[in-house]
């Protein structure tokens, strides 16, 4: 059974920037801007290759989701008429994505989504799956 509802894939879809929340070991949150893809009931945000300090598997995200996998995304919609706010908050436990046909998939729609991917090695860097065990939305007004 699909945790999400076809109106929160459809916001998902629409929306091109989320927030990643991860928990350090000492329960202080970290908060990151990510791009992201769905693909049946999984995100997947991958490790790219703008620049970023050191190893990609050193990276606070990582280090934070290897040790504590629960994790919540959040994807805003913000209009200046405040009528039209939105979000959605998803809750889920991340783990890097290491079989080959998961990957592979996953890399596929992160291409088919964003143009940047396309001529990123996205294939030789680490690759955030969460899977999607709830989601909380919010909206200004009623549809």
């Amino acid at each position: 059974m699909a945790v999400l509802t076809p109106e929160q894939v459809r916001f998902l879809e629409e929306q091109r920037v989320a927030h990643l929340a991860t928990i350090d070991d000492s329960g202080r949150p970290h908060v990151v801007p990510v791009c992201y893809a769905l693909l049946d009931d999984v995100l997947y945000t991958p490790i790219d290759e703008k620049p970023k300090r050191g190893d990609p598997l050193s990276l606070r995200r990582i280090r934070n989701m290897l040790s504590n996998p629960h994790v919540c995304l959040v994807v805003d919609h913000y209009e200046e008429d405040w009528r039209r706010l939105a979000w959605l908050q998803v809750r889920g436990t991340a783990s890097l994505a290491t079989e080959s046909d998961e990957r592979s998939r996953g890399i596929a729609v992160l291409r088919d989504r964003y143009q940047q991917y396309r001529d990123m090695a996205l294939e030789e860097r680490p690759l955030i799956r969460i899977a999607v065990e709830r989601a909380v939305e919010w909206t200004a007004t009623l549809h």
